[in-house]
């Protein structure tokens, strides 16, 4: 049935508009950034610094480390096409494993043979004050909830859409303000849709449905025994987005609010200003080592753990909630997507269409300020689709009240479907309604998503999910390995590392202070914009 109430009007005009105005209101915008770890070929935690080759973690645009030495961050720049977008995220990848010796970078997100806390590096990123101030935060980290639940590695997805796109909305919706204004308004509402909606991803994507048992290692849980060395729930999809992974009891007391960017950046800068006791009892310093760069609840913006962020380009030293206060919202950051084992880059070009569709849907849709009862549904729906969403009649909560999961789903498939028709008329192809309609089967069929194919090939192969994931691991290593470089290729990625080596160099060399009166002086400055939001 087709939607046309006043809630979807938006993709009504989008279906409307002139072929001459579509290409450029379409242009979209995606940037992938892959977190993953360093193992050795027998699936333990590699234990060797950063490889000097792929150069300065601190400074290189697209390689660096996120919590440990051992957890590489691939990162793409924006692009506008799909299929370039995936191609640098590839070069990125073969200019690794040229430099990764007998190493491969492990193929899921829930993580290898890690062994105690203490074997676990913390990121390192040479002896400039910033540098330094990121091995801190991580050691608060540590600190905080333990450096196992830091390795849990998984694909961020940042999404904009173009000037073209605001300019179209203003004169749709009659806009009267300023166009960065209501595009942060618009952000907004995509936040709070995405948050209501975000399940959806969690079954069709979710690809942590168990874990090695050593991973919980004197941890309580409740999980079932899947083999002498798994733990799995039979219809998870992401526990790495449940109680396993990303969590915090005392983050949940924050209350943030998506209703708007002020509401957003006053209970943020609560979490960043406010001390926290137990946080207060590891103190700053041990034995003259800082040991964590506050002691608020939140050392950071980026340690509050959210699926989706609002998100700006800061600029030198500034920080990151400054920069949304005084130039509103550039693009959001998705955070859900695990690294599925059977694709070499954990990702692929339909769920990519798929992800530009949904976003979009989530944007264009009228989204209701969200309340303190809706957000405790929202958790409860996150729980119930990452535990056991491939369950057959499985509820979640809706504003209208229990909905079954699969007809929900549908629903919003079908909806996406307008949208991916709008985009390939765009485009000139099918591959955003190709997209759609994988997703659409696996509503259709659970044994179709990549949770239920893991828990399937383990059992088919009689392997354990730490087996499943090695095997996965070498097979994409070969795989990019014997991708040979064009002379071109090589010198400009090349370049690229030798470049972010001097980078480093230059920072360090011009630091002036010590590292103390510099974690004070970014500690101290404004979070939010002096005029107010």
């Amino acid at each position: 049935m087709r939607v046309t109430d006043a809630r979807t009007a938006l993709i009504d005009a989008l279906e409307r508009i002139a072929d001459r105005d579509l290409f450029s209101v379409c242009a979209l915008q995606r940037g992938i950034e892959k977190e993953g770890l360093r193992v050795t070929r027998d699936g333990t935690l590699a234990q060797t610094p950063h490889p000097r080759g792929l150069g300065a973690a601190l400074t290189h645009p697209n390689i660096t480390t996120d919590f440990s030495e051992s957890q590489l961050e691939l990162i793409t720049e924006p692009y506008a096409g799909v299929e370039a977008c995936l191609a640098r995220l590839t070069d990125v990848h073969r200019w690794v494993y040229a430099h990764l010796g007998e190493e491969v970078i492990w193929g899921a997100s829930m993580p290898c043979v890690l062994g105690d806390d203490a074997n676990i590096p913390l990121g390192r990123y040479g002896t400039s004050n910033v540098g330094t101030a990121k091995t801190v935060y991580r050691r608060g980290l540590g600190h905080r909830y333990g450096r196992a639940m830091q390795t849990i590695s998984g694909i961020h997805y940042n999404f904009s859409v173009p000037s073209a796109f605001w300019r179209w909305l203003e004169t749709t919706t009659a806009y009267d303000g300023a166009l960065q204004k209501l595009a942060t308004e618009r952000y907004f509402g995509l936040i709070r849709n995405f948050r209501r909606h975000s399940w959806l991803l969690f079954y069709l994507f979710g690809a942590s449905p168990a874990v090695c048992r050593s991973f919980l290692k004197g941890r309580e849980h409740s999980l079932e025994t899947f083999d002498a060395g798994t733990l799995f729930r039979p219809y998870a999809t992401s526990l790495r987005m449940g109680g396993l992974g990303y969590q915090s009891d005392a983050q949940s007391s924050l209350r943030i609010s998506y209703n708007s960017l002020a509401d957003y950046a006053q209970t943020l800068a609560r979490g960043l200003t406010e001390a926290w006791p137990a946080y207060e009892a590891i103190g700053l310093e041990l034995g003259g080592e800082f040991q964590q760069l506050s002691t608020s609840l939140l050392q950071i913006e980026n340690e509050f753990y959210g699926t989706i962020r609002p998100k700006r380009s800061t600029r030198s030293g500034e920080r990151p909630l400054h920069a949304l206060g005084e130039r509103g919202v550039e693009y959001v950051e998705v955070r859900c997507l695990d690294v599925n084992p059977f694709l070499p880059l954990g990702i692929d070009a339909e769920t990519i269409h798929f992800l530009d569709v949904f976003l979009l849907h989530c944007l264009l849709t009228e989204a209701a300020e969200d309340s303190p009862e809706e957000i405790e549904a929202l958790q409860r729906n996150r729980t119930a689709a990452v535990e056991r969403g491939r369950e057959p009649g499985v509820e979640l909560e809706s504003l209208d009240g229990p909905r079954a999961l699969s007809a929900w789903g549908g629903e919003l498939i079908t909806e996406c479907a307008r949208i991916a028709r709008v985009l390939d008329r765009a485009r000139g192809d099918e591959a955003a309604s190709h997209a759609v309609e994988v997703q659409r089967a696996r509503i259709e069929d659970a044994a179709r998503t990549p949770s239920a194919r893991i828990l399937e090939t383990m059992r088919e192969q009689g392997v354990p999910f730490f087996r499943l994931a090695i095997n996965a691991s070498i097979e994409h290593a070969d795989f990019f390995r014997h991708q040979p470089f064009d002379a071109q290729t090589r010198a400009r990625l090349e370049a690229e590392s030798l470049t972010s080596l001097a980078d480093q160099r230059k920072i360090e060399a011009a630091d002036t202070e010590d590292f103390a009166s510099y974690r004070r002086s970014f500690i101290d400055q404004p979070l939010l914009p002096s005029g107010g939001l």
